[in-house]
C-alpha cells in the first residue's frame, strides 16, 4: 500500500522560509511524476508544482514561480518543496501526490492516483 507524508508545514512571518517533505513508501516512485497541491481556507485544491520522474523537468504555478522549487531524491524515496519568501495568501493545506500514469509534470488532479493527508502552512502578515 502506498503512503505519502509530507512535513515541515509551519507558522511563518511573510517573507520567511520553508522546505517540505513528502516520504514515499510502499513502492518506489523513481519512474512517476510528483506533484504538490495546496488548498487554502474556503478554496478548492490548487496545483501548486510538478516534478518528472528524474528531477530534469518541473512545473509551477504562475502564482509561486520564483520562489518555489520543487525537487526530488529517488534514492530517498522523497520530493521536496522549497518555500521562500512566503505571503500570507500561501497559507493552505500542502498536499503531495504521485502519478501512476505520468513520468513528465502534469497539473491535472486526475492524474495522480495517491495522495498524502497534506503538511499546514501558515502565514502571518
Amino acid at each position: 500500500q502506498v503512503q505519502l507524508v509530507e512535513s515541515g508545514g509551519g507558522l511563518v512571518q511573510a517573507g520567511g522560509s520553508l522546505r517540505l517533505s513528502c516520504a514515499a513508501s510502499g513502492r518506489s516512485f523513481d519512474n512517476l511524476a510528483m506533484g504538490w497541491f495546496r488548498q487554502a481556507p474556503g478554496k478548492g485544491l490548487e496545483f501548486v508544482s510538478s516534478i518528472s520522474w528524474n528531477g530534469d523537468s518541473t512545473d509551477y504555478a504562475d502564482s509561486v514561480k520564483g520562489r518555489f522549487t520543487i525537487s526530488r531524491d529517488n534514492a530517498k524515496d522523497t520530493v521536496y518543496l522549497q518555500i521562500n519568501n512566503l505571503e500570507p495568501e500561501d497559507t493552505a493545506v500542502y498536499r503531495c501526490a504521485m502519478s501512476l500514469t505520468s513520468w513528465r509534470p502534469i497539473k491535472t488532479q486526475q492524474d495522480y492516483t495517491f495522495w498524502g493527508q497534506g503538511t499546514l502552512v501558515t502565514v502571518s502578515s
